[in-house]
Order: structure tokens, then C-alpha cells, then sequence
């Protein structure tokens, strides 16, 4: 699967106590400042993608659309997620490389 480097950054991140994941969390990550990428579940609802496309946009964190609620929550060890923030400026330079090298 080609997420699975982004997917074991995010484990990384998780374990190092560098992301909040569920849609409130994430959503005060981003509102606080905090958040410095967030990561939405392909699978997630449109409504909740949009949400978090327009948030995203609007303080200008970048956010990404990947795999599915079932590999973000099993990459973070839990249960089914549908989105994340990452809140670590280093954490998220690496995971936003690794997505971008992805075709």
C-alpha cells in the first residue's frame, strides 16, 4: 500500500504525543494554532471533508485526503479515525514529503 510510510510517520507522530485525532480535537488543533497538517480519511464523509477543506483553507494548514478511517485509527492504534491533526512542525514536514512523492 503507498501510504504506508505516511502511515508509520503518523504511528511515529502518535507515539511521540504529536497528533490529536478525532473531528474535535483536530478541529481545535487547527483553530488554536496548533495543527500543522491534518489528515482526513478518504472514506470519511463529504461532509465531513468539506469541513475540514474549508477550515484547512481558511487558517492555511495544509490537509491532506488518505486511506481509509480503518488505517488512520490502526495507525495511531485505536479505532476507526476520520481525521487527525499533526502538531509538530517536523513531524508534519515529513508527512507532507512523503504524500507529495506519492503519484
Amino acid at each position: 500500500m503507498k501510504n504506508n510510510k505516511t502511515l508509520s510517520l503518523v504511528g511515529l507522530a502518535t507515539k511521540a504525543g504529536k497528533t490529536v485525532s478525532g473531528e474535535f480535537s483536530t478541529e481545535k488543533a487547527v483553530k488554536t494554532g496548533k495543527g500543522f497538517l491534518v489528515l482526513v480519511a478518504g472514506d470519511a464523509s463529504e461532509n465531513t471533508k468539506k469541513k475540514f477543506r474549508n477550515m484547512c483553507s481558511f487558517y492555511e494548514v495544509p490537509v491532506y485526503f488518505l486511506s481509509d478511517k480503518e488505517s488512520l485509527g490502526r495507525a495511531m492504534g485505536k479505532e476507526f479515525r476520520a481525521s487527525l491533526a499533526v502538531q509538530d512542525e517536523n513531524f508534519a514536514k515529513a508527512i507532507i514529503r512523503e504524500l507529495e512523492k506519492q503519484p
